[in-house]
């Protein structure tokens, strides 16, 4: 996983001061830059970026990268050192919590996040003030604004995540967040399920987080078939009792039910329909709801 973001969550900062000024005049005719597609990746293109004094007209990865007939883009080889150089000297000039910022900006997969990491970090360089509550700059309030979505997207995986057990022992869960969340819901999973083994994998981006009961790594792999259902893992490697523990709690979540304050409006905005598919209650019941028969009025007891 990746050494220089911050997952954890920064500390509260107090009120903005002054910060020093030090990005040099980008004079130097601009350049189309590409790189590998890592975090590390653009922090090498940003440390060229003031290296060069070349502003960017472009930031995008190699392999999807659209060029010009005339104009061949830079390529940027992944420098750790620059990259660290990089992400330790954003503390001069913006905090932690900000600096965390940027890099939920670059998971979140916007079509831009590249150059307006750029314009968010060249800002921030030539403004004494912190920059972090300037919202009447677009590019702050871009950069909030996509933060807030992927806090939300984490906390709904945090939430929504349902683990299947296999024969081995291992529990898997499958799941296709609309942003790239697998790196900010590590430590919670970790830190919760830190004594079993367990895979959380991505089925959209097509990798994974695997614990082994020591650490947490990605894991990459492809697939070789579509199973039947979007979480199921073939029947021969899950344990024989995971069909009970889904029935079971799927019986639980009927039974906690209220038909009387039912709002379905209200259900699918805090549980959104694309999550359905993932998790185990919203399946196909194997057993139909039987109320529990516990109602029963009291005995009449005898008359004097």
């Amino acid at each position: 996983m990746s050494k220089f973001p911050s997952l954890r969550r920064p500390a509260a900062v107090g009120p903005a001061a002054a910060r020093p000024v030090g990005a040099p005049a980008l004079t130097a005719a601009s350049r189309d830059y590409t790189y590998d597609g890592t975090f590390e990746g653009l922090l090498t293109v940003l440390f060229t970026v003031y290296d060069w004094r070349a502003a960017p007209n472009s930031i995008q990865p190699e392999a999807t990268a659209q060029t010009g007939l005339f104009a061949q883009p830079a390529h940027r080889a992944t420098d750790e050192t620059q990259a660290a150089r990089v992400w330790d000297g954003l503390l001069r000039t913006m905090t932690e919590e900000a600096r965390a910022r940027l890099y939920h900006v670059f998971l979140s997969e916007d079509a831009e996040r590249e150059l307006l990491i750029f314009r968010y970090v060249d800002l921030a360089l030539r403004t004494a003030a912190d920059i972090a509550e300037n919202y009447t700059d677009a590019t702050v309030r871009r950069v909030q604004r996509l933060a807030q979505q992927m806090f939300r997207e984490k906390h709904r995986m945090e939430a929504f995540v349902r683990f299947e057990k296999t024969g081995d022992g291992l529990f898997h869960a499958t799941i296709e967040p609309d942003y790239d969340v697998l790196p900010l819901i590590a430590p919670h999973f970790t830190k919760r399920y830190a004594d079993q083994r367990w895979l959380i994998y991505d089925r959209r981006r097509r990798y994974g987080l695997y614990y082994d009961l020591t650490r947490t790594d990605i894991v990459q792999f492809e697939e070789t078939g579509a199973p039947a259902r979007a979480t199921d893992v073939a029947a021969t490697v899950l344990d024989e009792r995971e069909p009970l523990f889904q029935v079971l709690w799927q019986a639980y979540f009927d039974h906690v039910n209220i038909p009387e304050r039912r709002n379905l409006k209200l259900h699918r905005r805090h549980m959104p329909l694309r999550y359905w598919k993932y998790l185990s209650e919203k399946q196909p019941r194997a057993q139909p709801f039987q109320p529990i028969q516990n109602k029963r009025p009291p005995t009449p007891g005898p008359r004097c």
